[in-house]
């Protein structure tokens, strides 16, 4: 009898402690809500410089097998944190040179090390990459631009839980670093980076397919390849249209500042971007954008910054205050008048804040930024069209 009894008294209080604890969460419950899209995302972010060779193209201004010069953002181990920043001087594979100084300052106005002083990063060089498995953004530069010149975008995209790789592309970069040799931007060369820069965004994504697997120890089994976007500013975001044209493993374009007159994926999720005061791509430039995403059958995201212009999406800001054509003072187009771009800082907090919201709805099925896409935040600044959203 007392063992009975005992027995009764411990399932009584089993019972009891049964009733009083809360409920377990479901696995819909479990599931954590995405980060904030306004906020920089929870990771800190580490980066590296890998040189990509693809045997099976000669590339037609070195002769020599086609070689991408590659930077490549990631969500990185909390360590990173502790590490130094990453600076505009450490992009340059083998240090600055006499011969790159100078080049630099050509460009820049500024020697490497004062541009080290003001071109801010929010990555780490080489550090730990994080565990975790994350969807890849293929991001290509404008004509005569570089493989950092989005850096402001890249670096935020990753805290978010992606990873980007953006290649020099060779003959129609600023300028690139092969073998320690510089190679400048060739302007005969430009029909020809037209046919290369989609299949150097292809090639990036077997690449990263071959990384995934085990050839880079690094990121083996790091790199969501099946949920992969093409991105790219100016002649990079014909090149994204371009390449998801070509390329099914794309499921997500992100275009800034420029759009093909003629290319064939209507559907593909698109995220297009413009500023209405634009100098460089004008007024044909802008209608082209806008013309693209009135055709588009799939879902399609219009950014336009009302006071924005072509370098209001790339990070001219951080090395030129007032560089003109969406940085600093502008005339508008019509009247001459004089304005203000839109600033840096909430330029970059759109342009961030979209683009993290996309990305995550078409390559992570985060749906909870649908709401977020939804509804434009910033009207005073900003015109936002919306079509093709699929049902909630």
């Amino acid at each position: 009898m007392m063992r009975i009894r005992t027995i009764t008294s411990i399932t009584s209080l089993l019972w009891i402690v049964a009733l009083l604890a809360p409920p377990a969460a479901s696995s819909e419950t479990a599931k954590a809500a995405p980060p904030d899209p306004l906020s920089a995302g929870p990771f800190p972010v580490g980066v590296t410089t890998p040189v990509f060779v693809d045997a099976g193209r000669t590339d037609n201004f070195t002769e020599q097998p086609r070689t991408l010069v590659t930077e490549i953002w990631y969500p990185a181990t909390d360590e990173a944190r502790q590490m130094p920043r990453n600076k505009y001087s450490d992009f340059i594979p083998g240090g600055v040179t006499p011969e790159i100084d100078e080049l630099i300052v050509k460009t820049y106005k500024m020697s490497a090390s004062e541009v080290d002083k003001v071109y801010w990063n929010e990555s780490h060089r080489n550090a730990p990459v994080r565990e975790g498995r994350f969807p890849l953004v293929v991001f290509s530069h404008g004509n005569g631009g570089s493989r950092h010149q989005n850096t402001f975008w890249c670096d935020y995209v990753a805290s978010h839980g992606y990873i980007i790789v953006s290649p020099d592309h060779t003959g129609n970069a600023r300028w690139t670093i092969i073998d320690g040799k510089p190679i400048v931007s060739q302007g005969g060369e430009r029909i020809n980076s037209a046919k290369d820069r989609p299949l150097d965004m292809s090639f990036l994504l077997d690449q990263m397919i071959r990384w995934d697997t085990g050839a880079d120890p690094r990121f083996a089994g790091r790199i969501d390849t099946e949920h992969a976007a093409v991105a790219g500013m100016s002649f990079g975001s014909f090149t994204a249209h371009w390449a998801a044209d070509r390329e099914p493993r794309f499921k997500a374009v992100v275009a800034m500042s420029g759009a093909p007159p003629l290319h064939t994926n209507l559907t593909v999720p698109s995220l297009r971007m413009l500023g209405t005061e634009d100098r460089t791509l004008g007024v044909l430039g802008n209608a082209l954008i806008r013309d693209n995403h009135a055709k588009h059958t799939g879902p399609s995201f219009l950014l336009e910054l009302k006071n924005g212009g072509h370098y209001s999406f790339t990070d001219v800001f951080k090395v030129n205050k007032n560089f003109g054509d969406g940085v600093g003072a502008g005339k508008r187009r019509d009247t001459n008048e004089p304005f203000e771009f839109t600033s840096m800082e909430l330029t970059y907090k759109i342009v961030n804040s979209y683009s993290v919201a996309f990305l995550g709805c078409f390559l992570k099925d985060q749906k909870e930024y649908w709401s977020f896409l939804s509804e434009n935040h910033w009207p005073d600044t900003l015109i936002w069209d919306v079509k093709g959203m699929p049902d909630k």
